[in-house]
């Protein structure tokens, strides 16, 4: 486990490309957060990361994202809005979870059952007292050498 300070969405967004640049195919990510943590500004950095250049924003009402413009197809989750597991089989998830992609999963801790074992989780928190651009980012599954 790691743990990582940031102090504006510019820190969260370079965290974001590093992990990026350096993930493996194969990879799923949970990325778990409150909402406006950050969680969107740290996947626009995992895309650029990864070499898309085309907007990224959070698929609130698609629940699936499919970028493959980078140097690995990426498919951004946000699982937010899922009414019960089974959309989830009706999205084929078992084929970007265990394909050649990388898969970065908003809020996966609403379909923990369904989560591949061994997959990576980025945990974005605020902490006000320290200030309001202030994130403590918890990195568990070897995203970070």
């Amino acid at each position: 486990m790691k743990i990582i300070e940031t102090y504006g969405a510019d820190d969260t967004f370079e965290l974001g490309k590093q992990i990026g640049q350096t993930v493996m195919p194969g990879t799923v990510i949970s990325l778990v957060g409150d909402l406006g943590v950050g969680k969107t500004v740290f996947t626009q950095g995992f895309a650029k990361g990864l070499g898309i250049e085309e907007p990224v924003n959070s698929p609130t009402f698609t629940i699936v994202q499919v970028y493959e413009e980078g140097r690995i197809p990426f498919y951004h989750f946000d699982v937010y809005r899922i009414g019960d597991i089974s959309e989830m089989d009706e999205l084929g998830y078992e084929d970007y979870f265990y394909g050649e992609g990388v898969c970065l999963v908003e809020w996966a801790n609403l379909i923990e059952e369904i989560m591949p074992s061994g997959h990576c989780t980025v945990m974005l928190e605020k902490d006000l007292e320290k200030g309001f651009d202030y994130r403590k980012i918890t990195i568990e599954g070897g995203l970070l050498k």
